[in-house]
């Protein structure tokens, strides 16, 4: 009997532990669960914040010439960078420019490792739930460059072949949504993509044609075949949603910027000798926001 009630009694604590470590457990569970939701965006400084702080944290593009590179000096120079270097100089700080890859925009907004976002960053509706857009202030499309010599001219032309993008592009989203048979080869960086179609590893790249063909006019025995594919969209200042706050001076500083065509004195400054005649700035500038 003795030996029952101490088999009962080693039971008992048993289901005691048991019962003790699974409500530890969940509430482990539960706790490590909300941190991690709750870590997922860290919040965005304000712009009293950045000013007292008298530096603004601008992403940029370092290998995408000539909308955000590095040149040779080791200065940032392009389309993007000469905007960003006017709010910066508009807003009375110093800037603090922040590589970034395609693929890390709306993350290094989320995380608040950025204030802005200024790297070629064209709207999409998926993107518009993830950060706050401000108004555009230029205009793009898709376009695709292949060697001169197996010139790729249509879509069709990919069938069977590889097509190289940029991870987390719209390049990438559109031909993945309306051409799954096209074989993808994505890179994380613009100069891994076009190291690649230089080496033959693919036989066209695409992403925006202001872009593309910046770099065919540079490289000799390259041409952009496919001058604008999908709809045309725009580009344009990102923010961490919900900051409201420097959204709308970004807003008002476009507007206002508009008023003096600073965006074609950009253009003049950044593109125009890249371009020559083979492009019209008018159908790519957008002023005050306004897109005709």
């Amino acid at each position: 009997m003795k030996i029952v009630k101490r088999f009962l009694a080693i039971v008992s604590l048993l289901v005691v532990v048991l019962l003790v470590g699974c409500s530890t457990s969940k509430s482990s569970s539960s706790t490590s669960s909300s941190s991690s939701s709750s870590g997922n965006t860290a919040k965005a400084r304000t712009l009293d914040e950045i000013k007292e702080s008298g530096t603004i944290k601008i992403g940029v593009f370092s290998d995408k010439k000539p909308f955000g590179y590095v040149d040779d000096k080791g200065d940032y120079q392009g389309y993007d960078v000469y905007f960003a270097d006017r709010l910066a100089k508009d807003l009375g700080v110093d800037v603090e420019y922040v590589a970034v890859d395609p693929a890390s925009r709306v993350e290094y907004l989320t995380s608040a490792k950025v204030d802005i976002i200024l790297a070629n960053f064209t709207v999409t509706d998926e993107r518009a739930e993830q950060v706050d857009f401000a108004l555009p202030y230029m205009k793009v499309a898709l376009g695709v460059v292949s060697p001169s010599s197996q010139l790729i001219s249509s879509v069709d032309d990919l069938e069977g072949k590889t097509l190289i993008v940029g991870k987390g592009t719209t390049a990438e989203t559109y031909f993945e949504k309306n051409y799954p048979k096209v074989n993808l080869l994505k890179y994380d960086q613009y100069s891994e993509a076009y190291q690649a179609l230089l080496d033959g590893r693919g036989d066209a790249l695409s992403t925006d044609n202001t872009e593309v063909l910046a770099w065919a006019l540079e490289n000799k025995g390259y041409e952009v075949g496919i001058t604008s594919l999908g709809d045309t969209d725009t580009i344009a200042p990102a923010v961490q949603k919900g900051n409201t706050e420097l959204l709308d001076w970004i807003n008002d500083e476009i507007k206002t910027l508009g008023e003096e065509n600073f965006f074609h004195k950009d253009y003049e400054e950044m593109l125009e000798l890249v371009y020559g005649d083979a492009a019209n700035p008018d159908n790519l500038v957008v002023e005050g926001g306004n897109v005709d």
